[in-house]
């Protein structure tokens, strides 16, 4: 029984991982963005940086997504 708690506590920070990396990429690219924008072109590009890291963004959590996806140490159960 506790080999089932060590193995549920694991998966449930592999998911929680998944959830945070995800965000995290979408909020850089979008904070990138914004920051060339406002800061760097000073209001002239608006908001076109910023979709486009955003995009950026969102291209960088799929990928992440699919490289854990893929990963052949999670759920076989080997250490």
């Amino acid at each position: 029984m506790a080999g089932f708690g060590k193995e549920m506590t694991k998966m449930l920070i592999e998911v929680s991982t998944i959830g945070m990396t995800v965000s995290f990429s979408i909020f850089i690219g979008v904070g990138f963005g914004y920051y060339l924008d406002t800061h760097v072109f000073d209001g002239r590009t608006k908001p076109w940086f910023t979709l486009i890291f955003l995009g950026f963004g969102v291209a960088a959590a799929f990928l992440n997504l699919y490289r854990m996806a893929t990963r052949k140490d999670i759920g076989d159960g080997k250490e």
